[in-house]
């Protein structure tokens, strides 16, 4: 595994699959296979489809300091589960690995499933296009940030494309620029978030009905994964 947290902004626009590699040896590297009771090829072979996709989809500027990708390479829950990933993230420059909060009860953090508007295209792997994590709605209450997303024709981010985004682009991830991922409920009031905490990235919750003024929406363009497998 890389020395945790070395990740920076990528420079100008890389080609989408020279990003597109990265993102899998991104992946290889913090040890996914293994969640996944993969070998690193088969890990590999399983996302390898979405290379072409990509090439031929991606576009916009890179900028993830500003919290804007266009896009990323998403491997659900299906395949890898969250508390293995969320514990291979980390903050830029930090060592200090990332955890899910303990205000998950036993079970919880399985019943936050991506609702259906927001159309998985794969249970297993896909990629998330026009990705911004959403300061924009620092201090505004979630679920109106949700009703604006919902408006502009985009859509939440899930659990999952949340640790996607900072896994790939840790620098995403800073203080008073979390976002909540309102993508995945759980049937409650309850919204999951990506904020910092003990140095680290922490999956938690917060009310729909309660504003933070350092805590956003993150939300996407689009999604979509090859026609078969």
């Amino acid at each position: 595994m890389p020395r945790p947290g070395t990740a920076r902004s990528r420079p100008g626009s890389p080609a989408p699959g020279a990003e597109f590699d990265r993102q899998v040896r991104n992946l290889v590297e913090r040890d996914w296979p293994t969640a996944a009771g993969l070998t690193p090829d088969q890990f590999t072979a399983l996302v390898a489809p979405l290379r072409d996709l990509a090439v031929d989809t991606a576009d916009g500027t890179w900028a993830p300091d500003t919290g804007r990708v266009p896009f990323l390479l998403v491997v659900t829950r299906e395949v890898a589960p969250i508390e293995h990933t969320m514990a291979r993230t980390t903050l830029r420059g930090r060592a200090e690995p990332g955890f899910v909060d303990r205000s998950f009860e036993p079970g919880a953090l399985e019943r936050f499933a991506a609702v259906e508007e927001t159309g998985l295209p794969d249970p297993r792997a896909y990629l998330l296009f026009d990705v911004e994590r959403g300061e924009e709605f620092c201090g505004v209450v979630p679920k109106d940030a949700l009703d604006t997303i919902a408006a502009r024709g985009r859509t939440p981010l899930t659990i999952e494309e949340g640790v996607a985004l900072i896994t790939h682009f840790p620098e995403v991830l800073v203080k008073n620029k979390c976002f909540s991922l309102g993508g995945s409920r759980s049937g409650d009031r309850r919204v999951p978030a990506i904020w910092i905490s003990r140095h680290a990235p922490k999956l938690g919750w917060c009310w729909e009905g309660n504003p933070h003024t350092w805590l956003g929406m993150a939300s996407a363009g689009s999604r979509r994964a090859v026609a078969e497998r």
